[in-house]
C-alpha cells in the first residue's frame, strides 16, 4: 500500500489541535488550528457549507469531520482525493476507537494523552526520510 498522507492534524470543534504528526513543521499546531477554524468559518459564511479541502501550490489539504473532530491531512496533489479520503477515514476510525471519550466531548484539556496514537497509524503515513532514501 502506498502511503500518501504526509502530515496529519486532529482538531476539535473549538479549533484546538489535540494531535498532530508533522514533518518539517513550519507553523505551530495551535496557530494552524486557528487558521483552519477561520477558513472553515469563512467557507461556511460564503457557501453555507463545510470546507472539505484546499490546495496550496502542489499540496492538497483534505478535511473530514467525524463526531466532534476534524481530521486534516496534507498530501501531494499527485494522489487521487478518493485515496486520501479512504486513508483519512481509516485514521479517524482508529482514533475514535482508541479514544472513545472524544465522542462524548469529554476532554480533560491535556493533549499529551493523544501522543501514543502516532504508533497506531505509522502504516498509513508517509515517512519523508524513508521516501528520500527509497528515491535516492
Amino acid at each position: 500500500m502506498v502511503k500518501a498522507i504526509q502530515d496529519l492534524w486532529i482538531q476539535r470543534n473549538d479549533g484546538i489541535v489535540i494531535f498532530s504528526r508533522v514533518f518539517h513543521q513550519k507553523i505551530e499546531d495551535q496557530l494552524f488550528g486557528a487558521l483552519l477554524s477561520a477558513l472553515k468559518s469563512f467557507a461556511h459564511e460564503i457557501t453555507n457549507g463545510e470546507l472539505t479541502n484546499f490546495e496550496i501550490k502542489n499540496i492538497r489539504f483534505t478535511i473530514i469531520k467525524r463526531e466532534s473532530l476534524f481530521f486534516i491531512a496534507n498530501s501531494s496533489k499527485k494522489y487521487k482525493e478518493k485515496k486520501i479520503l479512504a486513508e483519512l477515514e481509516t485514521i479517524a476510525q482508529r482514533f475514535l476507537e482508541e479514544f472513545p471519550e472524544t465522542k462524548n466531548h469529554n476532554w480533560n484539556g491535556c493533549i499529551d494523552e493523544y501522543k501514543p496514537f502516532e504508533s497506531k497509524i505509522t502504516d498509513t503515513l508517509e515517512d519523508p526520510v524513508k521516501k528520500f532514501w527509497d528515491d535516492f
